[in-house]
C-alpha cells in the first residue's frame, strides 16, 4: 500500500552525501563557512559545517515502543544512516577531567527489544482474528509477527519497500544467552537486536515473572520467550545482573553516541495510584539505566555517550505536539507494523505483522506526539565573566562542562566531565551575583535502592572550578517503588547570592527549597498547582520581580515574587492556551516574554507577560503571536531575537522573532533542546548537542536586524 511521505522521508531515497571531519565540507554540500569566522579569521574559519553523525542504539521494551514513541526520531535518523564509519575513544579520571575523541560520516542505528511482546499470543485485532479464525493462542508465532512488522516498518522507513530483505543470526550475549540479530541488508547501518525476554503481559497489575518481578528481586531470573522462527533455538534465562550485562555487552558492540530509552520515572496518576506508563518500559529504563552506568565504568577506550529518554503513554493524555502531516507519515509505518492490509508479503506462516495494532493504528492517542521526558529545557548555556560562555551537558552520566575562553568563536575548549556518576539527562543554570556559575541537575541512585534527588554544584570563583555536588534531596517523602518522578531543578537567585531550587514532584504540583543565610537549606515547600507537565522555568524581570511557570496539560500557571524579598504567589492563570508542554522564558523589559508550541503544528508562540509591584497582582499576558512557520516539536532556544529548535525536517533550525515566517534550517539532527545567549557585545551564540555527542555552535556578529542563514560547526573540533 503507497503511502503518503513527507519530504524529511523522501530524502531518505537520495544519497547522504558527507565528508570526514578533514574534508571542505563548504565544498561538499554548497553551504559557506560562518560569517563569525570570516569576520573574525579565527580557527572557526577552518571548521566543517555540521551534519548528522555517530552510532545511535535506542533500547525498548516491545515491539512498537519505537514507532510509538521514539518517531520521528528514528524515522528521521534513519534517513542519515550512511556508508560512512565512525571511530571514537573517551577516558576520563576521577579528578573530573576527560578526553574524547571521534570522528565519521553519516549515522548507524541499532534498536534493542528487551521483550518478544508476546502479550497473550492472539494475533488479533478487534472484531476478529489476523489470518486464521481457527488458529489457537501461540506467543511464539505473535512474537514472530511481531518481528515481521518491525522488519517491515524499518524497511520502508530506510528503503521505501517493506520488504526488503534482512539477514537473521544468532550472536552470544555477554548475559549467558544468545540474541538475534538482524541487519538490513540494503542497508547493512541498520541492525535490530532482539532479547526476547518474556514480558509482563499487563500495563500495571503486579506479574512477578516480569522485568518488574526481575528487577525487584521476585523471581531469580526471567525466561525468554522465543519467536517461532528466531535464530536463535536454545532457551535461556537470565538473573539481574546477566540482563544488565546483556544490555551493556551490546552497548559495547555498537559503541554509541547517543542512546534512546523509555522513560525510567513515569510517576503515577494521582487520582488512582497507577503508572502512567506500562511497567515493562518503565523497569526495561530501569535495567538501561544499570547497563549504560555498567558501560560508561568498564569501556574507556570509546566516544562520548548521550542519553535522551521518551515520553511513554502519558502522551496520550496531554494535547498533540506533531502536525497532521508528520502525524500521517508516523501513522502510516504503524499501519505497516500493523499488517493492515493483510497481504502475505513477509511469506511467514506466523503473520506479518501486529493485528492488535491494526483497529487503532494511533493507540490511545500516543502516535500524534513525541516527548522526551527528560533534558528538554534551554537554560544549560550561560555566560561568565565578559566573554565567557559556558555549556553543560550529560555525558556517560556525568556533567559534561565546555567553555568559551573569549569572544572568538574557536577559544572553545572541552569537555571536561566532573567527578560524581548518576547524573541525569537534563541541567539547568543559575548565575550568583558574584559572577559565579551554579549547576542544578537530578541524580539517579541505583543501589541499593532505586531513588533521584535534586544536586547542585557552584564554582569556587567567576569561571573557577566546580565544587562537589551537594545533595537537596527530594520531596518524595513516599517514594513507592521508586518512582522518583521529579523534574530538573529550574533556580532563582536572590540579591544576596541564595539559592532557590523548584521542581516538579510525582504529584505534579510545584515544590521549592529555599538557601538560608547560613548556606543550608529549609525544607521542602508546596507551592500548588495541579496537572504540571515537563520542567519548571524562572526569569527575574528589569524590576527584580521573579516569575516561576509551568505548564499543565491545558494552560500555563504563574508564580510571581512582587519585589525582592517579597513571598512567591501563586499560582495564577495566565489565561495562556494550551501548549505543547516545554516551555522557554527570557527576560523582556519590563516583563518576560514566554515561548511554546501551538499544538498540532509546532508553531511556536510567544506572550509578553509583566506583573505589577503590588501583593496579589496578577500576571498579565499580552496577545499571543507566532513566528517561524509550521515546525517540529520540542523546546526553543531563545538568543535575543534568535530563535533556534526543531524545524520541519526535524533539524536544527532558526528564525527570527518578528522576522519572516520560515526557518532556515541545518544539516544535523540533534539531542535535548537547543540553548542561546544574547552577548554584551550584541552577538547571538546558540548551542546544541549533536547526536554525535559533541558540542555544536553558531554565532551571529551584530549589527543583526535580521538574522542571516547561520552555519553550525563543531565547537571543539576532533582530535586527529
Amino acid at each position: 500500500m503507497p503511502l503518503a511521505r513527507r519530504p524529511f522521508l523522501l530524502a531518505a531515497l537520495l544519497p547522504v552525501l558527507t565528508v570526514g571531519a578533514t574534508g571542505v565540507l563548504a565544498i561538499a554540500t554548497g553551504e559557506q563557512t560562518s560569517a563569525e569566522a570570516i569576520r573574525e579569521g579565527g580557527p572557526a574559519a577552518a571548521l566543517p559545517a555540521s551534519v548528522t553523525s555517530g552510532s545511535i542504539v535506542q533500547v525498548v521494551a516491545h515491539p512498537d515502543d519505537d514507532l510509538f514513541f521514539m518517531n520521528p526520531d528514528l524515522s528521521r535518523t534513519l534517513t542519515t544512516t550512511g556508508t560512512g564509519t565512525g571511530t571514537g575513544s573517551g577516558t576520563g579520571t576521577g579528578s573530573g577531567t576527560g578526553t574524547g575523541t571521534g570522528t565519521g560520516t553519516g549515522t548507524t542505528l541499532t534498536t534493542v527489544y528487551l521483550t518478544s511482546g508476546e502479550a497473550d499470543g492472539r494475533n488479533e485485532a478487534r472484531g476478529g482474528s489476523a489470518w486464521d479464525p481457527d488458529q489457537p493462542a501461540d506467543r511464539a508465532h505473535y512474537a514472530e509477527a511481531r518481528q515481521n512488522g518491525i522488519r517491515a516498518a524499518y524497511a520502508q522507513m530506510v528503503t521505501g519497500d517493506r520488504t526488503s530483505a534482512w539477514k537473521r543470526t544468532a550472536i552470544p550475549t555477554e548475559g549467558g544467552g544468545h540474541a538475534e540479530l538482524d541487519v538490513l541488508i540494503a542497508k547493512p547501518e541498520v541492525n535490530l537486536v532482539w532479547l526476547q525476554l518474556r514480558e509482563a503481559r499487563n500495563p500495571t497489575a503486579e506479574n512477578p515473572d516480569s522485568l518488574r518481578g526481575l528487577w525487584n528481586g521476585k523471581i531469580p531470573a526471567l525466561g525468554a520467550q522465543l519467536s517461532s522462527a528466531s535464530p536463535v533455538k536454545q532457551p535461556y534465562a537470565y538473573t539481574k545482573d546477566q540482563t544488565v550485562q546483556a544490555i551493556a555487552g551490546i552497548l559495547a558492540r555498537y559503541r554509541p553516541t547517543t542512546i534512546r530509552m523509555q522513560d525510567p520515572t513515569p510517576g503515577r496518576y494521582p487520582d488512582t495510584g497507577k503508572y502512567t506508563d506500562h511497567q515493562d518500559h518503565m523497569y526495561g529504563a530501569r535495567f538501561v539505566q544499570a547497563a549504560t552506568a555498567a558501560y560508561a565504568e568498564r569501556v574507556t577506550e570509546r566516544p562520548r555517550f548521550t542519553v535522551q529518554s521518551y515520553l511513554g503513554y502519558h502522551n496520550g493524555t496531554l494535547p498533540h505536539s506533531l502536525d497532521p502531516q508528520t502525524a500521517e507519515t508516523k501513522i502510516g509505518f504503524l499501519k505497516t507494523y500493523a499488517w493492515q492490509d493483510r497481504e502475505n508479503h513477509c511469506g511467514s506462516p506466523s503473520g506479518c505483522g501486529d493485528r492488535k495494532v491494526a483497529g487503532s493504528p494511533t493507540g490511545r492517542n500516543w502516535a500524534q506526539s513525541l516527548r522526551y521526558a527528560r533534558g528538554d529545557n534551554a537554560s544549560w548555556l550561560t555566560t561568565g565573566t565578559p566573554g565567557r560562555l559556558w555549556a553543560f551537558a550529560t555525558l556517560d552520566g556525568r556533567l559534561a562542562v565546555w567553555t568559551r575562553q573569549g569572544a572568538a568563536p574557536g577559544q572553545w575548549s572541552g569537555p571536561d566531565l566532573l567527578p560524581g556518576a548518576g547524573i541525569d539527562p537534563g541541567v539547568s543554570t543559575a548565575r550568583l551575583p558574584d559572577g559565579r556559575i551554579a549547576v542544578l541537575a537530578t541524580r539517579t541512585t541505583l543501589h541499593p535502592d532505586y531513588r533521584r534527588e535534586a544536586v547542585y554544584a557552584v564554582q569556587s570563583a567567576p569561571d573557577g572550578p566546580f565544587g562537589p555536588w551537594q545533595s537537596l534531596g527530594t520531596p518524595e517523602t513516599a517514594d513507592d517503588e521508586g518512582t522518583s518522578a521529579i523534574s530538573t531543578p529550574a533556580a532563582s537567585v536572590s540579591p544576596d547570592g541564595r539559592l532557590t531550587a523548584y521542581v516538579r514532584d510525582s504529584r505534579r504540583t510545584l515544590r521549592a527549597r529555599e538557601q538560608q543565610p547560613d548556606g543550608s537549606f529549609g525544607p521542602w515547600r508546596n507551592l500548588g498547582g495541579e496537572d504540571l507537565q515537563s520542567d519548571p522555568v524562572t526569569a527575574t524581570d528589569a524590576a527584580g520581580r521573579l516569575h516561576v511557570y509551568a505548564t499543565t496539560g491545558k494552560t500555563v500557571l504563574a508564580w510571581i515574587r512582587p519585589a525582592p524579598g517579597a513571598p512567591l504567589e501563586g499560582p495564577f492563570p495566565t489565561g495562556l492556551p494550551a501548549t505543547t508542554v516545554p516551555l522557554t522564558v527570557a527576560p523582556e523589559g519590563a516583563g518576560i516574554r514566554l515561548y511554546f508550541r501551538r499544538p498540532d503544528s509546532g508553531v511556536v508562540r510567544t506572550a509578553l507577560v509583566t506583573a505589577g509591584p503590588a501583593a496579589g497582582a496578577k500576571p498579565h499576558v499580552s496577545s499571543v503571536s507566532e513566528v517561524g512557520g509550521r515546525a517540529g516539536y520540542g523546546a526553543v532556544g531563545v538568543a535575543g531575537r534568535l530563535l533556534s529548535g526543531r524545524a520541519d525536517k526535524g533539524t536544527v533550525g532558526t528564525t527570527g522573532l518578528g522576522g519572516p515566517p520560515a526557518w532556515a534550517e541545518s544539516k544535523m539532527l540533534y539531542a535535548g533542546a537547543p540553548s542561546g545567549i544574547l552577548e554584551q557585545t550584541g552577538a547571538t551564540t546558540t548551542a546544541v548537542l549533536g547526536l554525535d555527542a559533541a558540542l555544536h555552535i553558531t554565532t551571529t556578529p551584530p549589527p543583526n536586524p535580521k538574522p542571516p542563514h547561520p552555519t553550525w560547526h563543531r565547537a571543539v573540533p576532533p582530535a586527529q
